[in-house]
């Protein structure tokens, strides 16, 4: 039958079409999950060097603490304030000067 026929041709049109837009539409939702992908990565990239930036910054700063301790252990003994106290201040302004405080 010509009516048959000419409904399975649209039919199958329609179903062509629908495939083409299902297609499309899954291409796009690719290339935006690609995209995000792509941002996520240079995000933890980011993330990563600020991570170890801190971690140095902790090393440097754990140090100085160090450093200071040592030297305040002298404000224990009253014989070293003096020498401590025109001594020291210097010393400390030096030691909390470190580079990524520059950048």
């Amino acid at each position: 039958d010509p009516l048959d026929d000419a409904k399975k041709v649209m039919r199958r049109e329609k179903n062509r079409a629908a495939a083409q837009r299902s297609r499309m539409k899954q291409i796009q939702k690719t290339d935006i999950l690609h995209m995000e992908s792509e941002k996520l990565e240079r995000e933890n990239a980011a993330l990563r060097r600020e991570v170890m930036q801190l971690t140095e910054e902790v090393k440097y700063l754990s140090m100085v603490l160090s450093h200071h301790e040592a030297l305040c252990s002298a404000v224990d003994r009253p014989y070293l304030i003096n020498h401590h106290s025109s001594h020291h201040r210097g010393l400390c302004l030096a030691l909390v000067t470190p580079s990524f405080y520059h950048l």
